[in-house]
């Protein structure tokens, strides 16, 4: 497979360095059987400038420093949107004790709370300097958008809150279907579905919004 896109590499190189134009050459690979997304990506490492020879785009790269950013960035995140959710449910139990419940007991449930809160004070504002840092790192290079662990912790991301997504509605389903709904199980599934869908729904529009300048 490897040997297969190298060949196609040099193929689109050869081409366009020749003077054929992106059309023909897709014609031609397309007439060979290529996948038509193989083409678009040959075709895409190539910028459309007039120079003599083809001009390479740049590619997505790996920097020692920028994976530790990112995994700063992604684990603050984890950490403070785990910690709100817990701080959340304790509110909720708190507010809606259910003393049959083997999970409630008041000292326990103050330790989770500092534990939670502690937890939200140190991550979340880690998180938005370091969210500020790199972005403005990308607005001065937007090139640093092509990081290989940038896009794999947004994809990473993006699954684990569909992950919480689609199982906070199978529980809120499956204990609809069992005639076990209160008001202290709705309020928590409402409150994952939030939290999930809120960086869900962020990452996913910044990936769009980067597809679109792309």
């Amino acid at each position: 497979m490897a040997s297969a896109t190298q060949d196609l590499e040099w193929f689109v190189r050869e081409a366009l360095a020749r003077g054929e134009s992106r059309a023909a050459v897709e014609a031609a690979l397309t007439a060979a059987e290529w996948p038509p997304e193989q083409v678009r990506s040959a075709l895409g490492a190539y910028a459309e400038v007039p120079f003599s020879v083809p001009v390479p785009r740049p590619r997505p790269y790996l920097s020692a420093r920028e994976a530790f950013l990112y995994l700063v960035l992604f684990a603050t995140l984890y950490v403070a949107a785990y910690h709100l959710g817990s701080l959340l449910f304790d509110l909720i139990n708190r507010a809606l004790p259910d003393p049959a419940d083997p999970d409630y007991v008041v000292g326990g449930l103050a330790r989770s709370m500092r534990w939670s809160t502690a937890s939200v004070i140190i991550a979340f504002p880690v998180f938005l300097y370091v969210a500020h840092y790199l972005g403005r790192e990308l607005a001065r290079n937007p090139v640093k958008r092509l990081s290989t662990v940038r896009r794999w912790l947004t994809y990473l991301t993006l699954f684990l809150a569909a992950a919480v997504l689609v199982g906070d509605m199978i529980t809120l389903v499956y204990n609809l279907l069992g005639g076990e709904l209160t008001l202290r199980f709705v309020l928590k599934v409402l409150v994952a579905a939030v939290i999930a869908g809120a960086i869900f729904g962020y990452y996913l529009l910044d990936l769009r919004r980067e597809e679109k300048e792309t």
